[in-house]
């Protein structure tokens, strides 16, 4: 099973050309679009289930999909310390955010915070895959970081603990995400994707000693009621996906190309959280992202120059 991988992980080591970094943009664009719909439906079915509870049925039901779209081949993993530790503290963020929905953060909100993860994305990629990141890319990144200061301004909405919760797990959250390249190097996206998913199984069994993790009304119900399961088997296959996706899409494109999609559940966030909840972000919010969204549009401009300086050489 493991040799069945090799040939798909060898061949994400070769630098990816500008036609694979486009189509690595495409499905990581995609990845987040999905994820954040997994997002909104866990946050719905939070006040039945809770964090802990909510992190198993993700694991159990993902994994499963995974398993079954793989035919359980190609799933051995080959770099296991390091896919390890970035299951696990991956796991460590995700019950973070649904601690933080299920105490009333809302979605957009909590996406403002998650896009700090691009620039330190950008800062980690230097020292631990050796990428170089033109001054244009540095400028517009740190104007994109000037945005997310603007909204986490002192006074503003998301001046609470709970942002501050989030920041912390946003500085994790990026290096799970550098991670995910280091390992497409040596795994498969199905692999990378079964073994994260399985690690929340036992992380929120562990999670359910503590009764912060359980819904407000008491320990989390052993079956929940026919709608929360529906939400949760969506929730489980919408991860599945996304996490194959990621992998996928992190092998093909650089990271400092990667970065500025953070800023994509922005616009995810807002729209859903007024179109299930009638959240409505602050101003402060809506500049911010403004500014970060221009400054992730002005990168993925910077990457179509470079595909299309690669094919006029090629013609050439």
């Amino acid at each position: 099973m493991r040799a069945a991988s090799l040939p798909l992980a060898a061949s994400f080591r070769a630098a990816p050309t500008g036609e694979e970094a486009m189509r690595g943009l495409v499905l990581v664009g995609l990845g987040y679009g999905v994820v954040s719909l997994a997002d909104a439906t866990v946050k719905w079915v939070m006040p039945e289930t809770g964090p802990a509870a909510a992190l198993v049925w993700r694991g159990l039901i993902g994994a499963l999909l995974v398993f079954l779209l793989a035919r359980g081949r190609g799933l051995i993993p080959v770099n296991r310390r390091l896919l390890a530790v970035r299951s696990l503290l991956h796991c460590c963020v995700s019950i973070t955010w649904y601690y933080c929905w299920a105490a009333g953060v809302s979605l957009a909100d909590s996406y403002a915070v998650a896009s700090a993860s691009p620039l330190l994305m950008t800062l980690l990629a230097i020292p631990l895959l050796g990428e170089k990141v033109g001054w244009r890319r540095w400028t517009s990144t740190m104007v994109g970081f000037g945005g997310v200061l603007f909204m986490l301004q002192p006074g503003g909405e998301l001046w609470r603990i709970e942002s501050l919760i989030l920041l912390v797990a946003t500085a994790v959250m990026a290096l799970t995400r550098i991670w995910t390249r280091v390992l497409t190097r040596t795994d498969g996206p199905h692999a990378i994707a079964f073994w994260l998913l399985l690690a929340h199984v036992p992380v929120g069994l562990l999670g359910l000693l503590f009764p912060f993790l359980w819904p407000a009304g008491g320990p989390p119900p052993l079956v929940p009621s026919l709608f929360g399961i529906a939400a949760l088997v969506a929730f489980g296959i919408a991860n599945a996906v996304a996490q194959m996706l990621f992998a996928r899409g992190f092998a093909l494109a650089p990271i400092q190309a990667i970065a500025p999609f953070e800023y994509t559940p922005l616009i995810w966030g807002i729209g859903l959280g007024f179109l299930i909840w009638g959240e409505v972000p602050a101003w402060t919010t809506l500049g911010g992202a403004a500014v970060v969204i221009g400054a992730g549009l002005y990168n993925v401009h910077r990457e179509r120059v470079r595909r299309a300086a690669e094919r006029a050489a090629g013609r050439g």
